[in-house]
């Protein structure tokens, strides 16, 4: 095997919740409330169904392969040439949205503090650091994992608690006045989010205890859900019917903490929740682009790919968009089904053709042991 270090259910877990909502904290509320109003906080609710579905799906195709990643069975399962092939498609695309995940940190940190600082030098430190995190293998990412995550948890839930005086009740009503439609139409934006949950076919083979990977990966999904609701929530109370013209409505939220004239301007704190989610992010994204292409290639060793896997994120961080609006846009629109098709058709493809392929060979096996012996 490649990687020869293991996780815990629970590290797996925790570090898959930043590299769901990181992103989608910031950006999913005002993509929502375009489309949703004042029942964007139902949005997430229905998108997550997208995250149990990927995270089941997931773990039934470990079960069939259990000491493998999907780049690896794709070839058991539709030959080699063909499963070469899904792998491809597989890495390139997460190839894409990584670059696109590292734009829209160094859109953010460009707008929020760096201005004159150039994008390639914002991205490039920051794809730098990720690769040293890369470098160390998955149990590095699962202890930075369990070291920020419950930090970043925490801060995120201190500017929650300190907005409430500020927060208006009325703002949520009425719910679902024009029926269940707008709430679903802004849900398809958070499933592409969701469905980045089948990353875990990279993770599953490295987890100490497959059987509880499934348990932990649904908990995953759940944290992720009840941050997205209390987001939305949160910018629906603050602003109503403003949130869907605000592009980071979280930052412009904790411009609103103001106590007793000393506690002021928490933008920091956003910008600490959001490096930090982020960086696990990318991390992520990037050990399994690194880790699938070494293991496509027969690699012995997915270590010596990382720093030009690291220059192609680079470039494709600079390539993804020209500017902010441009990115949203599109993650708002196209981006939200062509990232939606990807990581679903192929893992369902997959494990329906995994399940037939393994009944036939299974009903092959009862019939030459059924078969009568001639004497």
């Amino acid at each position: 095997m490649l990687e020869r270090g293991k996780i815990s259910p629970v590290q797996m877990a925790l570090f898959m919740n930043p590299a769901i909502s990181a992103t989608a904290l910031l950006l999913v509320p005002s993509i929502t409330a375009k489309h949703a109003h004042q029942d964007l906080w139902l949005s997430p609710i229905w998108a997550s169904f997208i995250g149990y579905f990927i995270v089941f799906v997931s773990y039934q195709l470990n079960k069939l392969f259990p000491n493998q990643t999907i780049i690896e069975y794709s070839q058991q399962i539709v030959g080699k040439f063909f499963g070469k092939i899904i792998g491809v498609i597989l890495l390139l695309f997460y190839l894409h949205i990584t670059g696109v995940i590292v734009r829209e940190y160094g859109e953010f940190v460009s707008g929020a503090s760096l201005f004159h600082t150039p994008m390639a030098v914002i991205i490039g430190t920051m794809v730098l650091v990720c690769s040293l995190a890369v470098r160390g293998g998955i149990e590095v990412i699962g202890r930075a994992g369990e070291i920020i995550v419950p930090v970043v948890l925490l801060l995120y839930v201190i500017i929650f608690i300190l907005l409430i005086k500020d927060l208006e009740i009325k703002n949520m009503f009425p719910i679902m006045e024009k029926g269940i439609t707008p709430s679903l139409m802004g849900s398809v934006s958070p499933q592409s989010w969701f469905s980045e949950f089948i990353l875990i076919s990279f993770l599953l083979p490295y987890v100490t205890d497959r059987k509880r990977g499934m348990k932990w990966g649904m908990i995953s999904v759940f944290s992720v859900t009840v941050l997205l609701v209390l987001t939305n929530i949160m910018d629906l109370l603050l602003f109503g019917n403003m949130t869907a013209s605000l592009t980071y409505p979280v930052m412009v939220a904790a411009r609103y903490i103001s106590i007793a004239d000393f506690l002021e301007h928490l933008e920091s704190i956003v910008m600490a929740i959001w490096i930090s989610g982020t960086f696990i992010k990318i991390t992520v994204f990037y050990y399994a682009i690194t880790l699938g292409t070494a293991q496509l290639l027969k690699l012995s060793d997915f270590r010596p790919l990382i720093l030009p896997i690291g220059f192609l994120i680079l470039l494709f961080g600079l390539w993804s968009s020209n500017n902010l609006e441009e990115l949203s846009l599109f993650l708002g629109t196209s981006g939200a089904i062509y990232i939606l098709s990807i990581q679903i058709i192929i893992p369902v493809f997959l494990l329906l053709t995994g399940f037939i392929r393994n009944k036939v060979q299974q009903g092959k096996g009862n019939n030459e042991n059924e078969a009568p012996v001639n004497h």
